[in-house]
């Protein structure tokens, strides 16, 4: 069954919870971490791109961290098993992307990877595969450089707002109902 988590009300809201971790989440940092749980968090001046998604969730008052672990506790088969573990991990899950992939997949908010700027909407949660393999996400932002939306994300150097739609193979949209 589809929980309902955002509406496209509420999408701006998404977009402007993701923007003000700008200037705030300025280190890029993955190490695995003992979090509280629910609504467990490392630092707020440390993350990962999934964390940016996590934190403006959180903002809307969803938690992203126990949905993901619920769900992986009711259908841990369905979930990739990239990591060797056997059980679902509530500290770490949740912060990789593959594992927000396939739950939001689950809530039925998978489309059609757009082809044309046109196609993201401010909310869209846009995936890529970056160089190495590495999965990437990001929140298309309200804001456009000539016809294309700016993304918010953490690729590397703390949480930015910048054209990178086309820059990497897009790999999965999602737009959160």
């Amino acid at each position: 069954m589809t929980t309902a988590i955002i509406t496209p009300v509420q999408a701006q809201p998404l977009v402007d919870a993701a923007r003000q971790q700008i200037g705030v989440t300025t280190v890029y940092d993955g190490r695995y971490q003992p979090l509280a749980y629910p609504n467990g968090d490392v630092p707020m001046t440390r993350g990962v791109c999934t964390d940016v998604v996590i934190r403006a969730f959180r903002v809307l008052g969803t938690d992203l961290q126990q949905r993901v672990h619920e769900d992986m506790l009711r259908a841990w088969s369905s979930y990739p098993p990239l990591w060797g573990l056997r059980r679902p991990d509530a500290n770490i899950d949740h912060r990789r992307v593959p594992n927000l992939v396939h739950y939001f997949a689950r809530q039925g908010w998978r489309i059609s990877p757009g082809t044309m700027p046109a196609d993201f909407q401010p909310g869209d949660l846009v995936t890529w595969l970056l160089p190495g393999n590495l999965p990437h996400i990001g929140v298309v932002s309200d804001r456009r450089v000539d016809d294309r939306p700016l993304i918010i994300h953490n690729i590397g150097a703390g949480v930015v707002e910048e054209d990178v739609l086309n820059q990497f193979p897009i790999t999965g949209q999602f737009r959160p109902h």
